[in-house]
């Protein structure tokens, strides 16, 4: 007897292997530098990780509690406090997850029903749309254009209707390096106040903000602080992306639905981990307060090394991104050209287009400068071979 074969029809037939996985086995296997993915190739502060040995060696070994660990979630709302002149109950606003991502997707399924349309900002990162379709919401894109990468908010208008449940903005912007300002939150809001529309604000690099005026966040907005998700991560704050823990601030109605798909997606956050932070936090808030002159050096270095190369640099007013416009050294597709920039120059960088849903003509690619200064300085001195 023979035995069936059997194939699930694709929840998600257009989605592949990412873009950032595919770049960096692209740079591993041509030995190239890779400036694609977004993580640091230097470890985190030496503090941090004698607190996560020291809770694992006093037994801090089993559950925490789904919400996060108390002593976390007090330091998360001080924090907040602190930078945004709000300060969210800790035991009803605020929860642990595993990574941004996470937070990030139990706040799409939470709020978005079948039938819900949702708008975003392109280039988008390329978790929210996949979140949206397995919720059954409908995505709305509304196109941010170079080197501005402004929100018209105009356009905005005109694409709002009875049906809009949730708009997703990041800022600061992975992949453009822009930052939203307050005005930005303020048209946001008269557009939205009249209608049962949330926001979800992805601030994952709150503390890489180079703009004079510093980030601003949904959270320092009193009246879409009322309906917002913000959703931040320590992974990029402490140079610690495997360890995978974030945190979501949201208003007591709408943490309660979002804790019920936390509850289900992972439960709980490994516990030592989250006391570590906990102690980070408390012991050490100069690193996050000096996090944006830290990157600031680099990105500036990063720009002067390739002050001789024919890439055109962008402004860059936050995240730890450099977008470089490459028409005046080849005319190939973004896609293309990332590719012969790995196999060919030595150094792995990611093209715009795969951020957006629509047409992206312009020749842009997005460079990581979270990176010790001799990865960078051998990585500028190969593009301006070129």
């Amino acid at each position: 007897m023979s035995q069936m074969s059997i194939t699930p029809e694709s929840k998600l037939p257009a989605l592949g292997t990412t873009i950032f996985s595919q770049m960096s086995a692209l740079a591993q296997q041509h030995n190239a530098i890779n400036l694609s993915q977004g993580f640091p190739d230097f470890d985190g502060p030496d503090y941090l990780k004698a607190r996560l040995a020291y809770h694992v060696s006093a037994g801090a070994n089993q559950y925490a509690p789904m919400t996060g660990v108390q002593p976390l979630r007090e330091a998360i709302a001080a924090k907040t406090a602190e930078l945004y002149g709000y300060k969210p109950d800790s035991d009803s606003e605020i929860t642990v997850t595993a990574g941004a991502t996470e937070a990030l997707y139990a706040a799409i399924t939470a709020l978005v029903r079948t039938g819900d349309e949702v708008i975003c900002f392109d280039p988008s990162y390329d978790s929210y749309a996949p979140a949206v379709t397995l919720a059954g919401g409908v995505m709305k894109r509304i196109a941010l254009h170079p080197p501005a990468f402004r929100a018209d908010w105009q356009e905005f208008a005109a694409l709002l209707s009875p049906r809009t449940r949730l708009v997703i903005l990041n800022t600061p912007h992975n992949p453009s390096a822009t930052v939203w300002q307050k005005s930005d939150f303020e048209s946001l809001w008269q557009a939205i106040k009249a209608q049962e529309t949330y926001v979800l604000s992805d601030e994952v690099y709150e503390h890489i903000c180079f703009a004079k005026e510093g980030h601003t966040s949904v959270l320092a907005h009193p009246r879409l602080r009322e309906r917002a998700v913000a959703v931040s991560s320590f992974g990029k704050t402490f140079h610690m992306t495997g360890w995978k823990v974030g945190y979501c601030v949201a208003p007591a109605a709408l943490t309660a639905e979002v804790r019920k798909v936390h509850q289900y997606l992972t439960f709980a956050v490994n516990t030592p981990a989250q006391l570590a932070l906990a102690d980070m936090l408390n012991a050490e808030p100069q690193h996050y307060r000096e996090l944006p002159s830290f990157y600031q050096a680099r990105r500036d270095r990063f720009v002067q090394a390739l002050a001789k190369s024919r890439l055109q640099i962008l402004p860059c007013e936050g995240t730890y991104f450099l977008l470089a416009d490459y028409s005046a050294i080849s005319d190939l597709d973004d896609v293309a050209f990332c590719q012969w920039l790995t196999k060919e120059a030595g150094v792995a960088a990611i093209p715009l287009s795969v951020f957006c849903a629509g047409p992206f003509p312009h020749k842009l690619i997005r460079l990581c400068f979270a990176k010790q200064e001799a990865t960078l300085d051998a990585a500028a001195e190969r593009l301006c071979q070129l």
